[in-house]
């Protein structure tokens, strides 16, 4: 078994308003569609199992870059849009968080009657993966969500989370069933996470002997089998920081969508009339659709194509939002009528944001990039858990 990762991150409370919810599952189907279309459905499956991409797509979608709660929220947004599509796509997403989670075998089972999958042998491998993560492996997360993403080949993407009420973090798990060799013979290819002293991993290849003697003599603690984990956390700080984030990455993505304009561009011109605003969304999320897995070591850049929905690192522009969705759905609808410009047009968008950054210089304007964003928010329809964006006290005092 091929594991693709872990991450730690903080845990955050709160909930996912109707407003932003709807966005999520909208933007969630543009992305999964447009990957499907030119990558094909298992690249879906390969990225929902990269910590690092998954966490970049919450963020691209107004989740608070960091939190644990983007693991439940990406994952029901993606299940409320995809399934419907189902049968095009050919991807089901199954469980969920809590009772959720204990319906994935009967899910499973009811996809495998319309498929011809075997459902017994996916049952087990949702079973198993989570039985490893929550039993065999015991660094101190109890599991309460899983989701099982599996494709019409019968390929599958395992994401869990698990939460440490010691250290009030969630750990999120990610399985991709590409290399299927053992789930109980060094299946992880890494584990990332916040080392915090020794943990018990009966997966681990060293403790073969181990499992043999929980095998012969059942009910004798078997010798703990030490190993640590790497350093990969998310920090605990909510606001976003530029430690936090690849300023030459974002910087060359302001300055072509701020300093240019598509016009500058001949490879753009499909994308005219676009405000400079909406062009920074769409070539965050176009990189999220096409770039490649060293492009997301930074998840928080991706917050600033449509914020935050606690205002970090601004409010969700709303208005941006909608634009970025009716490109993406133009340009999916066309594509699927044979003319592909227009997707061709957001494809090279990113290509272009990283071409110029090996000219791009990052100065220190970072902290007057939010503030210029908050200060324009009520502009763009800024909104955020605690309600709508308004006017700077200056710009209230020129409306009068």
């Amino acid at each position: 078994m091929k594991r693709s990762g872990s991450a730690d991150l903080p845990l955050h409370y709160g909930y996912v308003p109707k407003w932003l919810a709807e966005r999520m599952a909208k933007l969630g189907l543009a992305v999964v569609e447009t990957i499907v279309m030119d990558y094909g459905r298992n690249e879906v499956l390969t990225r929902l199992s990269a910590p690092f991409w998954f966490q970049s797509l919450g963020a691209v979608m107004g989740m608070d870059w960091h939190s644990s709660g983007i693991t439940t929220s990406v994952m029901g947004a993606l299940k409320r849009s995809v399934n419907p599509h189902s049968r095009e796509l050919g991807i089901y997403i199954c469980g969920g968080k809590g009772n959720h989670s204990r319906e994935t075998p009967n899910e499973l089972l009811k996809i495998c009657e319309k498929t011809g999958l075997n459902g017994n042998e996916l049952v087990r491998c949702s079973k198993l993966s989570a039985k490893v993560d929550n039993t065999a492996i015991q660094d101190g997360f109890q599991l309460y969500t899983h989701n099982f993403i599996v494709s019409n080949e019968g390929k599958w993407a395992v994401v869990q989370q698990g939460m440490s009420a010691h250290s009030k973090t969630a750990r999120r798990y990610h399985w991709h069933s590409d290399a299927l060799a053992s789930f109980v013979n060094d299946p992880h290819t890494s584990i990332y996470g916040k080392n915090t002293g020794y943990i018990l991993n009966m997966t681990d290849k060293t403790a073969a002997p181990s499992r043999d003697g929980v095998m012969q003599i059942a009910g004798e603690n078997p010798q703990n089998m030490i190993s640590e984990i790497s350093k990969l956390t998310m920090p605990s700080h909510h606001d976003v920081r530029s430690k936090d984030v690849d300023l030459k990455r974002l910087g060359a993505v302001l300055w072509l969508a701020h300093e240019k304009r598509p016009t500058d561009f001949e490879e753009l011109l499909l994308l005219e009339g676009l405000g400079p605003r909406t062009l920074q969304s769409l070539a965050l999320v176009s990189e999220v659709i096409h770039g490649t897995p060293s492009r997301f070591k930074d998840p928080a850049r991706f917050s600033f194509a449509h914020g935050g929905k606690d205002g970090h690192p601004f409010p969700v522009p709303t208005k941006v939002y909608d634009e970025t969705l009716g490109v993406l759905q133009t340009a999916i609808h066309k594509a699927k009528l044979g003319n592909s410009e227009k997707s061709e047009a957001i494809k090279r968008l990113h290509t272009i944001a990283e071409r110029a950054e090996k000219d791009f210089i990052p100065n220190a304007n970072f902290d007057k990039v939010i503030e210029q964003e908050r200060n324009d928010s009520w502009k763009y329809g800024g909104r955020t858990v605690f309600g709508k964006a308004k006017p700077p006290v200056e710009a209230q005092l020129r409306l009068f």
